[in-house]
């Protein structure tokens, strides 16, 4: 499956070599896929308010366990389609207070690819 190509830095679109707004395929499109997937809030997207993580309800500000976030980020790259497995391994949270870790998928197809948390 295909999706907008997105700058790595900004996670804004990309152009293509035509001018036309650039598409990602393959196991790299899933990977993307399921960063933004972990990066939506519960609830912000307005046609699917059930997809997202619960950052305001249980993450931001709250004592959870880091296996809970793990489980909740699999849980998130598993409903994107072309994904056949997910795990997340948090590393840690540097001074500035940014979470660091790396979530390794599988696509259906068997291509292995990881994305950075």
């Amino acid at each position: 499956m295909d999706t907008l190509l997105l700058d790595r830095s900004t996670w804004d679109l990309l152009l293509d070599a035509e001018g036309n707004i650039a598409v990602a395929s393959g196991s790299y499109a899933i990977g993307q896929d399921i960063a933004s997937a972990v990066r939506v809030f519960l609830g912000e997207c307005y046609y699917n308010t059930a997809a997202g993580l619960p950052y305001m309800q249980n993450i931001l500000g709250r004592g959870q366990a880091v296996s809970v976030f793990e489980s909740q980020v699999v849980e998130a790259a598993l409903g994107v389609p072309g994904c056949a497995d997910a795990r997340c391994v948090v590393s840690g949270i540097g001074p500035d207070r940014r979470l660091t870790g790396v979530i390794l998928y599988t696509t259906t197809e068997g291509e292995t690819g990881s994305v950075n948390l």
